[in-house]
């Protein structure tokens, strides 16, 4: 008896501590970002993060957060592991921890395709998350290695979802925006663009809010 009133308090534990969504968050460092462009996408994030709504979410959903810095081909790489959002001091630790991370890669192209495929791979480590999410970030199309449409079917037909921060020049035109929606977010996936690095953190904070809150019925 004892035990197994053991064994159903450790279940117990285990189920209230499931993981809602795993999200990777693919920051873009390729050589179009330059090194204020680039302290803006991670003091955005790291603002994001804080932001008393936001924290709230990922702590009621114990959302698993890995941070990658991608460029070109065969530039991907882990900058923060993944990391279980369990209390508001997870949170904040991530968001100090986001805010000075040193930049991976020196400049470099655009290689769209293979940070989702990188991002994909990454949530073998998490499958305990019921959702899985790439969260990618850009400033411009795809420009070399060209396997973007090949990456998203393979990531779609794992059940991972994609949404996309397009960081557009100011102005009425929206070419990154359109690639992001054309080629990379998943069929139920969407795009926040940020007019300027300057609309990246008011950006982000809306989509982290908008891919974590799941609308019920």
């Amino acid at each position: 008896m004892l035990r197994a009133a053991i064994l159903a308090l450790v279940l117990g534990c285990a189920a209230a501590r499931a993981c809602d969504t795993a999200l990777v968050l693919a920051v873009d460092i390729s050589g179009s970002i330059d090194a204020g462009e680039y302290a803006v996408q991670v003091q955005g994030l790291a603002m994001a993060l804080r932001d008393p709504e936001v924290a709230e979410i990922l702590v009621q959903g114990h959302v698993a957060l890995t941070v990658i810095h991608w460029s070109g081909v065969g530039r991907q790489a882990v900058v923060l592991p993944w990391t279980r959002m369990l209390t508001h001091g997870h949170v904040m630790r991530f968001a100090d921890r986001a805010e000075v991370l040193p930049r991976a890669f020196t400049a470099s192209d655009t290689a769209v395709g293979e940070a989702i495929a990188f991002a994909a791979a990454q949530f073998d480590a998490v499958p305990d998350c019921r959702r899985r999410v790439i969260d990618i970030s850009g400033d411009g199309p795809e420009n070399t290695g060209f396997t973007v449409a090949r990456a998203r079917a393979a990531a779609v037909a794992a059940g991972i979802e994609i949404n996309a921060i397009a960081i557009e020049d100011p102005g009425p035109r929206a070419p990154v925006t359109e690639f992001y929606r054309r080629w990379v977010i998943s069929p139920r996936g969407f795009v926040v663009t940020a007019r300027t690095v300057d609309g990246y953190p008011a950006a982000i904070r809306m989509k982290l809010i908008r891919e974590l809150v799941r609308p019920v019925g």
